[in-house]
């Protein structure tokens, strides 16, 4: 039988997760359990590079490398790599098809179904295009569900106790905070509230303003102004943010950055991390925000809240710990390890939906406000265009809602009924969802005919709505999905082939303890260039290469990809400035 995964398609970095003997295990990609969600082409091979590959060129060849894309998810806005353009879903397609190689690598069968995880507030074109993305790579996706929810399933997992959680998820890209109920197993959110555009990148670029500002007032050079400075400021800034999450201060050296009067320039840099608090600090008081929100929404305070969740890697943050005391009274938990909690959770749901044992029921929320389109008589004129909403945002889900509406014109015989999502009290400012006609009323005095509308929202996404005139037999049916359709069969069909000439479908052998050849092509050539350069300097300089030489050397014996990886990206980056010249 064909195994379900599960999959969280993360901004900054990406997991795949299945159920193994009732338990949720992370699967090894490339000998590590994070893979980067990094897109490349090789200017060398004309290869695409995905996950640790193409994050080491990212320095090198910024121009064609392609990083946090799930951020351009359900538009339209193509990105480029060498001379062809793609689509959001279609990168983001490749990060799943290389997740779904790694599976069935592990599991030595093919995987055609998964479950993907997207931020709460995710829109529904931004969840329609994750499907599509997952159509593309080869997959069916049998279930959309979001972090927070996934977060609290892991943790959930066989509790039988009864408590409220709150989850904070703090990404690289995204933000969102669920307040979950748990109760002898059954998980069921009570409501979510977040920030589509906050996350690590943000405070990365916080600090790459600040290092860009520093060294322009130095030199008159703003590094924002190319790819390649760009690329290396934003790198120094990420390695200056994970080192303040455990010391208080952080410097950042890129050598031979930029040049002036044809002398080489280097941005050198030390920040403390209350500086960095305090560059962040407008961000981190929106998260405080969304937190009393949502217990707003759940009517809850905070004393009600047992425990604080964490997940995502920007809250190893001190900062997000601080916050959370401060607004619940309480420090937050990390039993479940932040970067894996939501991997883990959708291989539970993937379980769930497979048929697993596992004792677990999930409850989850409408992410936004569903309704329909009404007319309104106020203060004796007719006002058009009003947004009645029947079914609220943080609903649980399925669920089903009623409300009564009335004629607005005497002998009127037809209603057209037009569905709506979003939370605008002007129907048109919403997504349109879809629309249907009832016909033969009876022909009465206006408010005298009653119509009843109903919508009943299944855990799949899918509302089926019915109008029906109270007391006669006239009744009409609609079904539609709450997400918005996307690419066609045929779109995605097209995408799939041409893609899959760069990373395709078939089972890979056994690679447990094996190199990829490509792998070890790549890294000898890096270590050749190495060699050659050692052989040029002296000194301090000429010892520090040595041991990253070393380093690489000694990961190549080991066979561990994730620490071959890791150890090609330091020789990268002090190898930069003679790889620049």
């Amino acid at each position: 039988m064909s195994r379900i995964i599960g999959i969280d398609l993360g901004t900054t970095f990406s997991e795949v997760a299945v159920i193994e003997h009732h338990n949720p295990v992370v699967i090894p990609v490339d000998g590590d359990r994070l893979m980067p969600s990094v897109v490349g082409l090789s200017a060398e091979t004309g290869e695409i590079l995905v996950g640790w590959p193409a994050r080491n060129q990212l320095i090198l060849d910024p121009e064609n490398t392609i990083r946090s894309i799930k951020r351009k998810m359900g538009s339209n806005e193509k990105v480029r790599l060498g001379d062809r353009e793609y689509l959001p879903q279609e990168i983001s397609a490749l990060i799943l098809r290389r997740l779904k190689l790694a599976a069935e690598t592990y599991l030595q069968q093919p995987v055609t179904q998964a479950v993907i995880t997207v931020p709460a507030h995710f829109s529904d074109a931004q969840r329609q295009a994750t499907k599509d993305a997952g159509g593309i790579a080869g997959l069916e996706v049998v279930r959309i569900i979001n972090e927070p929810t996934a977060a609290a399933l892991a943790f959930g997992l066989d509790r039988q106790d009864h408590q409220k959680i709150m989850v904070y998820d703090l990404g690289g890209g995204t933000f969102d905070v669920s307040i979950v109920e748990i109760n002898n197993g059954v998980i069921e959110v009570l409501s979510s509230h977040g920030n589509l555009h906050l996350g690590g990148d943000d405070f990365d670029q916080r600090l790459v303003d600040h290092f860009a500002l520093g060294f322009k007032q130095l030199y008159g050079i703003d590094l924002r102004e190319t790819r390649r400075s760009l690329s290396r400021v934003m790198a120094g800034a990420e390695k200056a943010k994970i080192t303040m999450s455990s010391q208080p201060f952080a410097q950042v050296l890129e050598e031979f950055i930029a040049q002036k009067n044809k002398l080489p320039l280097n941005l050198v840099s030390e920040i403390p991390r209350y500086k960095f608090e305090e560059l962040i600090g407008d961000l981190m008081e929106s998260t405080a925000r969304s937190m009393k929100e949502a217990m707003k929404a759940a009517n809850l305070q905070s004393g009600d809240i047992e425990r604080v969740l964490l997940v995502g890697g920007s809250t190893r943050i001190p900062m997000v710990w601080d916050i959370i005391e401060r607004e619940i009274g309480k420090p937050p938990h990390a039993e479940v390890d932040p970067d894996m909690a939501v991997a883990l959770g959708a291989a539970v749901q993937a379980g769930i939906v497979a048929g697993e044992e596992i004792d677990a029921v999930l409850v989850d929320v409408a992410p936004h406000s569903l309704g329909i389109e009404v007319a309104d008589v106020r203060l004796g004129m007719l006002v058009p265009d009003v947004f009645s909403c029947i079914i609220k945002k943080n609903t649980p889900i399925p669920t089903t809602k009623s409300e009564v509406y009335y004629t607005l014109h005497d002998n009127q015989q037809t209603v057209d009924i037009r569905i709506y999502q979003g939370e605008s009290p002007i129907a048109s400012s919403n997504t349109r969802l879809g629309k249907f006609m009832v016909e033969g009323l009876i022909a009465a005095p206006a408010g005298d005919v009653h119509v009843l509308v109903n919508f009943d929202y299944d855990i799949n996404g899918i509302v089926h709505i019915t109008a029906q005139e109270k007391g006669s037999s006239v009744k009409k049916n609609l079904s539609v999905s709450t997400t918005r359709p996307g690419m066609t069969d045929e779109e995605i069909e097209r995408a799939r082939q041409s893609t899959e000439e760069f990373l395709p479908l078939e089972l890979e052998p056994m690679l447990a303890r094996e190199v990829l050849p490509e792998v070890q092509q790549r890294v000898e050539g890096l270590l050749m260039r190495a060699r050659e350069v050692s052989k040029q300097i002296t000194g301090i300089a000429k010892k520090n290469l040595e041991a990253k030489i070393k380093s690489l050397e000694k990961a190549i014996d080991s066979s561990e990809g994730g620490e071959i990886a890791r150890r090609e990206e330091e020789l990268i980056d002090m190898m930069y400035h003679y790889e620049a010249k």
